[in-house]
């Protein structure tokens, strides 16, 4: 066995030669320090205890050697022990390396090792070794875990003992300033007293010398004596040198640097018995020169203001809880009681406006959600229910409000008692395209819209106000009867009182009228018929009676109760009539609103402007809208900067039912949305950026949304090869626009469909051109026109822009362009039958059919089917067509002939074969 080189192992080492056992001993090194400064070093070697065996003799105990000593010889070593001797160290940093000692014998019993190990022991004592480090591993990490749990409760211990502490100091110092402060007190109290003491006796002193003066004066003089003769009592008061009246006495001066005590003045007793003597304080003289000198010059207070001011000031008391005050760092607070507030949770809110709304600090809310294990910023969002949580954890109330409570009182406000007044009635003109309903309106205003109107037919809904016969006025919502305004129609219904429906005497019911009637039983309002163009010689007035019947009308002439008048646009005839009936049918409605409260309405048509800006046809349902007030209608909101009414004349207010234009919102609102006042610009701004909100979520929502199962399935298929139309659409008016996004969405199939990636109102713009480019899409134009930058990018772009003014032609145009994308359609003629008769085999040919043609005619290139027990078994093309030798174009029936097929040759006799030719036609939508 051999010595390691790690005298501090005490673990067993093998080695693929041999097993070896490390030293029993360790040696180190020790620093002696004698006086005046001198060290010096030593080898110390430790010998390990062992147990010993039968024949092994004990080691020898450690010595020490130390280093010889200048002063004195070096100390001899044992000469029985083997000692490790070392040399002085030159200098303290680097020390001389110390003799290795002798080992010591072996003993004579020690067993022998083998020098190899087998291959089993080899893998047990791997795996012992694996196991060992193992459980070493594990040891060490949960030792690691203890310790940093100790470390942690042991700082924990550490930081309250040290709060403990710092609270007893501050209790102790504030008990030993108080006591400071009322021993203070004391003191200057009893020094006060001791001064009005020691004045008394001095005034009583002076009063008894007089007294002596005066007898002294009376009383014969005595002869003069020797010095040595006369007393020398020293209370005798004519042994006293004689000094000028009010000065002190010599003999009880006060000392000029005396220092001050804070324990009362003792009165002073003379000796050989007599009234004690209190020692007498400076004169007034000397006080005013300490009073004015600058260095005690003071603030005003009662004690100085009085004259009593002494040698020693003290602290007030107030004086004292500031200087408190500014020790601890922060003022002296008094316990508050805890408020318990309610709490307005929304659905979403962050850190810090919770603690606001509790009137908490944000860090205590903060520690809260970490201890429920949320880790939160105070920017953070957090939930309701977590909120909830906090809040009630703080002692507070929650009232729980949904995002959508912004809109709450916003509409439908109920009015006070007899505050309504009788309005206007609202009458909507409906009925089928080219009936006559715009040149109806024209007739009844004295206007010609009809004539502004591209292509002779209404593409905008409209709104005006006339006078009635009657007295009072009257407002008309015009209306398209394009098939392609079925929102407006819908919307002209649900804002109306009475549905006036027009229909041609010459033309009958259409399917526009049809739909009209529906909205009007929809929407629940009245309808009176006006049965258009009487002037005509084809008209047919009953026709349209009868007509009417199919749809659940019937006249009063036909004994209903619908109220029907036959007028004429084009002669005036029976105008006047109708707008007595409309009259009479308001006053049976008894139609009210208050006009004395805020405006409700209803947009009716908006677009955008160049020149003023978004401009919106409000229809006012309820209140009075004025100039300056804060609406909201849909996503869209702004102050009013002018109302102008149907003839386009600028008006301040406008009460219920009145048709006006708004100027001033901040961007086109949707037709349709519903319009009201709010009282402040921040309330109209929440409720917009609500609703834009819930839009694009919606978007969102319908852009992701799945069905599942099978449904999920086919819908997969039909989508993954529909062809897309790309389109960027602009108009004039949101009615257009919406009218048009709707028309062109019912074009096309399964295969091809359109994607609008834009539509609003207004002209084309260069971010519309560069959204068109980007997606290869083309940009219509429907009664506007593009910007010149936008021009510009276009044909830099090469992007392809539509204008429209009518929307049957921009409905036709797409509709033909969508045509264009489907694939054509195969359509397969019949042309004849033949049947096998033989099979022939040709060198370098292959196998050729001979064959009957049975039925029509057999044609060469013309496609094949092989049948075969009424199955078929092959489809392809004819490759040869011969009669006789010869090559022919086509057989007829009842020829005989030879066939052979491309790329097959199983062919059989009594097989037949099927002729047929395939056609391409142009699909269209």
């Amino acid at each position: 066995m051999t010595d390691t080189k790690n005298p501090g192992d005490k673990t067993l080492t093998a080695t693929p030669k041999t097993l070896t056992l490390k030293r029993s001993s360790e040696s180190g090194m020790v620093r002696q320090s004698f006086s005046h400064g001198r060290t010096n070093a030593v080898v110390v070697e430790k010998v390990k205890r062992r147990v010993l065996g039968p024949g092994d003799k004990p080691a020898p105990a450690p010595t020490i050697a130390p280093a010889p000593r200048p002063a004195a010889p070096a100390a001899p070593a044992a000469p029985a022990a083997p000692v490790a001797t070392a040399a002085p160290a030159a200098r303290p940093a680097a020390p001389a390396a110390p003799a290795r000692p002798t080992p010591p014998a072996r003993p004579a019993n020690s067993g022998m090792v083998l020098r190899t190990l087998t291959n089993d022991e080899m893998g047990a004592r791997a795996q012992a070794l694996a196991g060992a480090k193992e459980r070493e591993a594990q040891d060490r990490q949960r030792s690691e875990q203890e310790a940093r749990a100790r470390i942690i409760r042991e700082a924990n211990e550490e930081r309250e003992r040290l709060a403990a502490e710092a609270r007893k100091r501050e209790e102790d110092a504030r008990r030993a300033q108080e006591e400071e402060a009322k021993r203070r007190a004391a003191a200057e109290a009893a020094k006060r007293f001791g001064e009005e003491a020691t004045a008394a006796g001095q005034a009583h002193a002076a009063a008894a010398a007089e007294r002596a003066a005066a007898i002294a004066a009376a009383t014969p003089r005595a002869p003069e004596r020797a010095p040595s003769e006369r007393p020398s009592s020293p209370s005798s008061p004519s042994s006293a040198p004689r000094r000028p009246a009010g000065a002190p006495s010599p003999t009880f001066r006060r000392p000029m640097a005396a220092p001050e005590s804070e324990e009362p003045t003792r009165p002073v007793r003379r000796p050989g018995g007599g009234a004690p003597v209190r020692p007498t304080t400076p004169a007034k003289p000397e006080r005013t020169a300490r009073a004015a000198a600058p260095k005690d010059r003071t603030r005003l207070t009662i004690t100085t203001a009085t004259g009593a001011t002494g040698e020693d000031r003290t602290r007030s008391v107030a004086s004292y809880r500031r200087r408190v005050q500014r020790m601890s760092g922060k003022g002296h607070q008094e316990p508050k009681e805890k408020l318990a507030r309610e709490v307005v949770v929304p659905e979403t809110i962050t850190v810090q406006e919770l603690a606001n709304r509790m009137s908490e600090r944000a860090v205590d809310v903060t520690r809260l959600l970490m201890k429920q294990g949320v880790m939160k910023k105070i920017t953070d969002l957090i939930d309701a229910d977590t909120a909830q949580l906090i809040a009630e954890e703080l002692g507070h109330t929650v009232r729980r409000v949904a995002e959508s409570d912004v809109e709450e009182g916003l509409f439908n406000a109920p009015d006070d008692e007899g505050a309504a007044q009788t309005r206007p009635p609202v009458v909507t003109i409906m009925g089928h395209v080219d009936h006559g309903k715009t040149s109806l309106l024209d007739a009844i205003r004295n206007t010609k819209v009809v004539k502004g109107e591209a292509g002779g037919i209404t593409q905008h809904i409209g709104a005006y106000q006339v006078e009635s016969p009657l007295g009072g006025l009257i407002t008309f919502i015009d209306t398209p009867g394009h098939a392609a305004f079925t929102a407006m129609r819908q919307r002209g219904a649900q804002s109306t009182d009475i549905v006036v429906l027009v229909v041609a005497a010459d033309d009958g019911v259409m399917p526009q009228t049809a739909e009209a009637i529906n909205h009007a039983r929809a929407a629940g309002v009245p309808i009176i018929v006006a049965i258009n163009k009487i002037d005509k010689p084809e008209a047919k007035p009953d026709k349209v009676r009868s007509e009417l019947l199919q749809y659940e009308i019937q006249t009063e002439s036909l004994g209903g109760e619908t109220i029907e008048v036959e007028v004429s646009a084009k002669t005036g005839e029976n105008l006047d009539k109708l707008l007595e009936l409309i009259q009479l049918q308001a006053e049976i409605l008894d139609l009210k609103a208050n006009p004395d409260r805020t405006a409700e309405g209803i947009v009716v048509e908006a677009k955008l402007d160049r020149g003023r800006g978004p401009v919106a046809t409000v229809l006012v349902q309820r209140g009075t809208l004025r100039q300056g007030d804060i609406v909201v209608a849909g996503s869209e909101w702004g102050r009013v900067r002018m109302l102008v009414n149907d003839k386009g004349a600028s008006v301040a207010e406008a009460g219920p039912s009145t048709p006006v234009e708004i100027l001033g919102f901040s961007g086109a609102p949707d037709a349709g949305d519903r319009l009201a006042v709010v009282d402040s610009e921040a309330r109209a701004r929440e409720i917009a950026e609500y609703r834009t909100r819930q839009r694009r979520e919606q978007a969102a929502a319908r852009s992701t949304v799945r069905v599942s199962g099978l449904e999920e399935m086919m819908s997969q298929i039909k989508v993954a090869g529909k062809k897309e139309f790309p389109l960027v659409i602009k108009g004039d008016v949101q009615g257009s626009v919406e009218a048009i996004v709707q028309a062109l969405e019912k074009v096309g199939n399964d295969e091809v469909g359109v994607r609008v990636l834009l539509s609003g109102a207004g002209g084309v713009t260069e971010s519309d051109v560069i959204l068109a480019a980007a997606s290869n899409a083309v940009v219509l134009g429907f009664n506007v026109r593009a910007l010149k930058d936008a021009t510009a990018a276009a044909a830099r772009s090469g992007t392809e822009i539509r204008y429209y003014n009518i929307i049957y032609d921009l409905v036709d145009d797409i509709k033909s362009a969508m045509s264009g994308m489907l694939s054509p359609e195969r359509r397969e003629e019949f042309l004849g039958n033949a049947e096998i008769l033989e099979i022939f085999a040709v060198s370098k040919v292959g196998k050729i059919a001979g064959c009957l043609v049975t039925d029509g005619v057999v044609q060469k290139g013309a496609g094949v089917r092989l049948i075969r027990d009424n199955v078929v078994i092959h489809e392809g093309k004819l490759a040869t067509l011969k009669r006789f030798k010869e090559d022919a174009a086509e057989i007829r029936a009842g020829t005989e002939c030879g066939m052979s097929f491309e790329n097959y040759q199983d062919m059989r006799a009594g097989d037949v074969i099927e002729c047929y030719r395939v056609t391409e036609v142009k699909r269209t939508l």
